[in-house]
């Protein structure tokens, strides 16, 4: 039987909301602005306030399909509902998935900064050594249960803000007005720059939609996570467009185009040993911070399925603490194996266009609820009927398009993986309904 929480076990508002904005930045916050300034220049901001409306219109569709639920699942949830068990369990299969691969690459991302500060670490079995005790304590702090998962979330969360709030304040009294020109490399466009650099401005918003997942262990998830969402997405927003403010009025586009650290290269550049130690430490707690949250969402993507018969029930079972142990030593484990592979970076790009199995779904969903779910009076309710979801998907499938055939093949290579699995785990649904 599964264990009764209490209100104080429970996530609340707060707590979703610092748990969604831990899913979004780690790392790459710090590596970003360059990225984008090498390809659009001062227009890189043109991009990241086009991913903005992106997030925001499938943030919204997931908002809305959130009203619908009060359990664990998330985008697995709406496909099943929406389109049978075949697209659920594609999409859980792939959540689950990338879920796992994101937080092995994060975890290799941690190792490696550390081994920066710590050469004795840099090492490959110094490395190895570190993912395995940092995941191994990641699997500790959730087994122990929600309410000690919701406390060290919380705490990593704000901490890591810390560092970019500085930056932003400090970063201000700085910005060089002439350095926000020319608006483009070279003073003029290149075709295609732009495709790109919304494509790797977008990877930086991934993860909004993991807090959706967990809504088993939130309270009152019909209302608070929708507001979540909009929430966090907001102030992820504000942090992006500051910190690509700030770095482009310090350093000049030119100069930060050819930064490998444009945060650090920014804050050193005003705040000198100051400003670098801070950068260090901030990256250590904003990529602890990804893992602390993604650690507690993915178990609950394999215990949904495995609710449902889609996964061996053993996958479900949960402690007195009500935590999942199952299924986070399953995701753990896998996490470490992948991490030692040494082939995160290649699976984090075939992660990262994996999402679009999620978000497509999410949003084709809401055009279907619309007709077969009845609205909740005071919950979330899309303004502009089927507009946003329809603009949410054709913008969706533009992205898509920006990537290479490589990318695309093998990032939704993944649902073909699923395929066996799912006729596999479907005879064992098939039995579990025929013995009830």
């Amino acid at each position: 039987m599964e264990a009764q929480q209490d209100k104080g076990a429970q996530l609340g508002l707060f707590s979703i909301v610092l748990l969604g904005i831990n899913g979004i930045i780690g790392s790459g916050i710090f590596l970003l602005p360059n990225q984008v300034a090498t390809l659009m220049g001062t227009a890189g901001i043109f991009s990241l306030i086009f991913d903005a409306f992106l997030v925001i219109t499938i943030a919204m569709c997931f908002a809305k399909a959130a009203t619908y639920y009060d359990q664990d699942g998330g985008p697995y949830l709406y496909a099943k509902d929406a389109f049978g068990d075949f697209v659920g369990f594609e999409v859980g299969f792939v959540t689950w998935a990338i879920q796992i691969i994101a937080e092995a690459t994060m975890a290799v991302a941690f190792a490696t900064a550390l081994g920066a500060t710590f050469p004795a670490l840099a090492t490959v079995l110094g490395k190895n050594i570190t993912v395995t005790v940092l995941l191994g304590l990641m699997a500790l702090m959730n087994i122990a249960g929600v309410k000690v998962s919701k406390i060290v979330n919380n705490i990593v969360a704000l901490s890591k803000l810390i560092p970019l709030v500085l930056f932003v304040a400090l970063g201000i009294w700085f910005i060089h007005g002439g350095n926000f020109t020319p608006m483009f490399p070279h003073g003029h466009y290149v075709a295609g720059h732009f495709g790109a650099a919304a494509v790797t401005m977008f990877y930086a918003f991934a993860g909004f939609e993991r807090v959706v997942v967990a809504a088993g262990d939130m309270r009152n998830p019909k209302k608070n996570l929708p507001r979540a969402l909009l929430i966090m997405v907001g102030v992820v927003l504000a942090f992006y467009l500051l910190i690509q403010t700030v770095c482009t009025g310090v350093l000049g586009a030119s100069a930060l185009s050819h930064t490998t650290a444009p945060i650090q290269a920014a804050f050193a550049h005003f705040a000198g040993g100051f400003g670098n130690a801070l950068v260090a430490a901030g990256t250590l707690l904003s990529t602890a911070g990804f893992l602390v949250a993604s650690s507690y969402v993915t178990p609950r993507s394999g215990v949904a399925l495995a609710e449902n018969h889609m996964m061996p029930a053993m996958i479900a079972k949960r402690n007195k603490k009500n935590a999942p142990y199952i299924a986070i030593l399953i995701s753990i484990s896998i996490s470490i194996l992948i991490a030692w592979s040494g082939q995160f970076a290649y699976l984090a790009q075939i992660s990262a266009v994996s999402r679009f199995a999620q978000y497509i779904p999410t949003c084709l969903a809401v055009l279907i609820f619309r007709h077969s779910k009845s609205a909740v009076p005071g919950r979330f309710n899309l303004p502009l009927g089927p507009v946003i979801p329809i603009v949410a998907v054709a913008v969706s499938g533009w992205l898509l398009l920006q990537v290479s055939a490589q990318q695309l093949i093998l990032g939704l290579g993944a649902l073909i993986v699923a395929v066996p699995f799912y006729f596999l785990m479907g005879k064992q649904a098939a039995t579990v309904k025929d013995l009830s």
